[in-house]
């Protein structure tokens, strides 16, 4: 917490407005909208011709994105593409909704959804099912933004709409641009774990202010514009309290110190580890890209690190009490995807059998990263 949260929180309780509306809401939405309006953290200036942002403030990234395929349409039996290199919650909206997830695998230098498998993606859908999927939705994975300009131009090449995961991206930029804001809705997350929380919440990012009313309108159960209680099509309760949404507010007043120090972190790391043989980290590609680096990410080769593996570093940092954690499993590998079909040549797969997260919260000392640093250096060099 920032330490201004609580005069706004304060401020619902004083004002008596606790409920899924109220200034805090307005007002978060409006600050988020802003953010991803102005100039970036780098201070390069948002390339934009489509003018303003609408932001609808909501329980979850997750419900953001079930919004968002619905407003695109997507209905029971489409099929939609997903980064296959990502956290659960992106492609299972999709299944709510009755469709069916393609996944496609990363290329090697963002970690992100490669352009070339998934143009092959879409061909073959075609040919498949005669129809080309409905929706796309690549994922800036750990704040490293994916390669938007080339998923955009094969996005309109076909006329599919896109839905941006930027969950762990809020702050990066590409190009100069927010992510968030390329494709026709883009979604953000305010998970605890998140650079920035609500303890629990996320956004949708429209493109229109027609967007966004939908979106509140669904996302408050579809009541219809009745003096009695009437629905015509379903709803959902979706909408974000005035309360979680005051701690909102107060975190938008620290979110570029926020990046900032998750970009310290993984400067900290950078320096004391770049020099062992067998450790790569996720990276920008070029000054085209400005991560938050929401998590510092390494790849360990055994080959160059004389069989030490990722579960060996892991293993002893746990043994010394600090958590890290494999990158996350391919959706194609999951258990509950095993039926879906998935696009590429195993670079999630190996990406996942060698990397590691290592710990990156903004409250971590110098003192914390030292000790981190210190188990990896006598478990590599040893």
């Amino acid at each position: 917490m920032s330490g201004g949260e609580q005069k706004y929180i304060q401020e619902a309780f004083d004002t008596n407005w606790v409920v899924p509306l109220g200034p805090n809401v307005d007002g978060f939405e409006k600050d988020l909208a802003s953010f991803l309006e102005k100039e970036g953290i780098a201070d390069q200036v948002r390339n934009d011709t489509n003018g303003k942002c609408h932001v609808a403030a909501l329980t979850a990234g997750t419900a953001a994105l079930h919004l968002g395929l619905i407003l695109l349409g997507v209905q029971q039996g489409d099929e939609v593409i997903c980064q296959s290199f990502t956290f659960a919650a992106s492609a299972n909206p999709i299944t709510y909704l009755g469709a069916k997830p393609v996944f496609v695998d990363s290329e090697d230098e963002t970690w992100n959804m490669s352009p070339d498998f998934l143009e092959a993606a879409i061909l073959d859908r075609k040919i498949q099912t005669g129809a080309y999927p409905k929706a796309i939705i690549p994922v800036h994975l750990y704040g490293m933004p994916a390669k938007m300009d080339k998923i955009m131009e094969i996005a309109n090449k076909y006329n599919i709409p896109v839905i941006e995961d930027a969950a762990e991206a809020l702050g990066s930029e590409y190009k100069g641009r927010k992510c968030g804001t390329f494709g026709a809705f883009g979604v953000l997350s305010f998970n605890g774990n998140k650079i920035i929380t609500t303890s629990g919440g996320g956004a949708l990012v429209c493109s229109t202010e027609e967007q966004k009313g939908k979106t509140m309108f669904l996302a408050t159960q579809a009541r219809d514009a009745a003096p009695h209680y009437q629905h015509s099509q379903i709803g959902y309760n979706y909408r974000m309290s005035n309360v979680v949404a005051g701690i909102g507010r107060g975190q938008m007043e620290v979110l570029p110190q926020r990046v900032e120090q998750r970009r310290k972190n993984n400067q900290f790391y950078r320096k004391h580890l770049s020099g062992i043989e067998g450790i790569t980290f996720h990276t920008e590609p070029s000054t085209d890209f400005f991560s938050n680096y929401w998590l510092t990410c390494i790849v360990i080769n055994p080959e160059k690190t004389n069989g030490i593996t990722r579960e060996d570093v892991r293993l002893a940092l746990e043994k010394a009490n600090i958590e890290s954690r494999p990158l996350w499993k391919p959706m194609h590998l999951q258990p509950v995807f095993s039926d879906c079909p998935c696009y590429g040549e195993k670079v999630s797969e190996t990406l996942f059998g060698h990397g590691l997260c290592l710990p990156s919260g903004s409250s971590l000392t110098e003192n914390d990263l030292h000790r981190v640093v210190n188990v990896m250096q006598n478990c590599l060099q040893s």
